[in-house]
């Protein structure tokens, strides 16, 4: 689809449900998959800082490009643990970090001045930002400014071209799964300069995501409705980390009605013709 990279054990790939072993597993068979035609960032987010170092290590024997890097998600972190933090991985970590921004799955944000001060350091490379605030984005990209080399890139699809108007300098977004080649023209088009095609395709995005993002319980919808999707055009299965239901066949009967809509979906058609 003409990605620029792959980021994987994120969120959409269910990294923090996942055992190690199948983490390394992952980690391996992407990296041994890709075989060096892009880069692969590897999510190594963990309560746990010494499982995070062994992720990173395995990432790093596999010939990942890098790790991503969110705070850790159940005890509350101050922003001088979040620099403790990267300040330590960047000795133990053989690849250059991401910072990673969830704040809805983590109960805290890298603030605008700690990624500052994180960006002094070689070793950190750029930030992720999924947290949907377009006022943070801004102030972090404001922040980071005097550094052209730090990479700001955004989460949420539906922002994607809000995001690059704003200065972001790309985007991370889980439907890229599904249709990357949709991603990777309206970056195009924004990078040329081609607003108008650009918010065409952004539309899209959204109207796609609004189709198929809305599976089940509320609370887990976009990643059932996205892997339904996915299983439905013959890419790989939608069961989804326990204790969460995956699309049932009623509501893979519905996920097949949308994708019929948008052949720009449609990755292996004779799948969606056939089953």
């Amino acid at each position: 689809g003409g990605v620029h990279g792959l980021f994987i054990l994120g969120t959409t790939g269910d990294g923090p449900a996942l055992s190690y072993a199948l983490r390394q597993q992952v980690i391996e068979r992407t990296c041994r998959q890709v075989a060096g035609r892009v880069p692969v960032l590897v999510g190594i987010t963990d309560t746990s800082y010494i499982e995070s170092v062994r992720m990173a290590q395995i990432a790093a024997n596999a010939g990942a490009a890098a790790v991503v890097l969110a705070p850790p998600y159940y005890f509350h972190v101050s922003q001088a643990d979040l620099l403790r933090l990267v300040g330590s991985m960047a000795c133990d970590s053989h690849l250059p970090i991401y910072l990673y921004n969830m704040p809805d799955l983590t109960k805290a944000i890298w603030a605008p001045e700690t990624v500052v001060r994180a960006s002094e350091i070689p070793q950190v490379l750029g930030l992720k930002d999924s947290s949907g605030d377009m006022d943070y984005l801004r102030a972090t990209l404001a922040a980071v400014k005097h550094k052209p080399d730090f990479s700001v890139l955004i989460g949420p699809e539906h922002l994607l071209l809000d995001g690059l108007l704003a200065g972001a300098h790309g985007g991370v977004c889980g439907g890229g799964n599904l249709f990357p080649h949709v991603f990777t023209s309206l970056f195009d088009a924004f990078t040329r300069g081609d607003i108008a095609t650009a918010r065409t395709l952004q539309e899209r995005v959204i109207e796609i995501g609004t189709s198929l993002y809305t599976t089940g319980e509320s609370s887990s919808s976009y990643i059932r409705g996205l892997k339904g999707a996915l299983e439905v055009s013959g890419i790989c299965s939608g069961k989804l980390p326990w204790p969460f239901a995956e699309a049932d066949a009623a509501q893979k009967l519905v996920i097949r009605k949308h994708l019929q809509q948008y052949p720009e979906t449609l990755i292996a058609e004779n799948v969606l013709q056939n089953s």
